[in-house]
């Protein structure tokens, strides 16, 4: 157990014995429990506040550099630690991405990379911020693994497991709350089914998954069958189960807030062709474009990703059938 200061130790009986706990409390959970892992941040605290006081020098500030903050991160993987890297997603793949695909990709270290404000999460910080090629880049880098939570109870359900592999990972960090819960996740259960249905497949993951769950429970109403699959596992993806879940639909879509080169539309398309899939993927997703820069809300309707619009494009898309 790390040495705290004994103003702290109430807190941190509440953080460990508490069944509600928020993503901080979670990952100072796994800290007191595991002396290997430190936190590291550019700048980036607003989901960890207070554990600086805590951790101690197992809390490392970098400042606004990107490349530092994975750098350090790595030499400390290379003397047995655990770091918990925590940046803004745009800026942590991008601005790291030689020292990510070099000494995080090539080395195989156990560096997770933790990406705040991925996709629409950004909502208003404008294109610079906006985390909509984060999948395409890091999926091509061997040995990192991808979580894309698809709320924040995707994301506390599963932290733990993504922490505790020896695998490096990069996740799209969710502070999205939404009215769904999810399943533990683990080698056997990397995806998973939220509604069943008959006449169309949804693959999602991340801030829509909500969105398009609900846009099914409209198209019921409109007496079609739609099954929704959370994809929180990019990489490595499970080909086998989505071969087994696709491969009697006549219609799939691939729903995702990043451009559609690189991320999940391109996966299903690879594995399809790699397993002669004879089904129909259709992309709904930002294309080629950035997002205007506005709230949550607002952005949902504006690209058409809110639950009425995306049941209205999935209809279209049945009805060509």
């Amino acid at each position: 157990m790390v040495k705290v200061f004994p103003f702290y130790y109430n807190y941190i009986m509440v953080i460990l014995f508490c069944p509600m706990k928020t993503y901080k409390d979670i990952i100072l959970e796994l800290c007191l429990n595991d002396e290997r892992c430190i936190i590291l941040t550019a700048e980036s605290r607003k989901n960890l506040e207070g554990l600086p006081l805590i951790l101690g020098d197992r809390f490392i500030d970098t400042g606004i550099n990107e490349q530092t903050l994975v750098g350090t991160a790595v030499g400390l993987a290379l003397r047995g630690r655990i770091p918990i890297v925590h940046a803004f997603a745009s800026f942590l793949t991008m601005r790291a991405f030689e020292f990510i695909r070099t000494d995080v990709g090539y080395s195989a270290l156990p560096v997770k990379l933790i990406g705040e404000y991925p996709g629409i999460l950004s909502e208003a910080l404008g294109p610079a911020h906006q985390a909509l090629e984060d999948v395409a880049l890091i999926r091509g880098i061997p040995n990192i693994n991808i979580f894309c939570p698809a709320d924040e109870d995707d994301l506390l359900t599963n932290i733990k497991y993504v922490i505790e592999s020896p695998s490096p990972y990069y996740v799209r960090f969710s502070n999205h709350r939404s009215s769904l819960k999810h399943s533990a996740m683990s080698s056997k259960n990397l995806s998973e089914i939220l509604r069943e249905g008959t006449d169309a497949i949804i693959f999602v993951y991340s801030v829509l998954t909500e969105e398009a769950y609900y846009a099914a429970e409209i198209l019921e109403k409109k007496d079609l069958s739609v099954k929704v699959i959370n994809v929180r596992q990019l990489k490595p993806i499970d080909e086998q189960f989505c071969v087994e879940q696709a491969k009697n639909y006549r219609v799939c879509i691939a729903i995702e807030d990043h451009f559609q080169t690189g991320g999940l539309y391109t996966i299903l398309s690879e594995i399809f062709i790699k397993y002669k899939i004879n089904t129909e993927l259709h992309s709904i997703s930002l294309g080629n474009h950035w997002f205007t820069p506005l709230s949550i809300p607002e952005i949902l309707k504006e690209e058409g990703f809110d639950k009425e619009s995306l049941a209205d494009r999935i209809l279209k898309i049945i009805q060509k059938k």
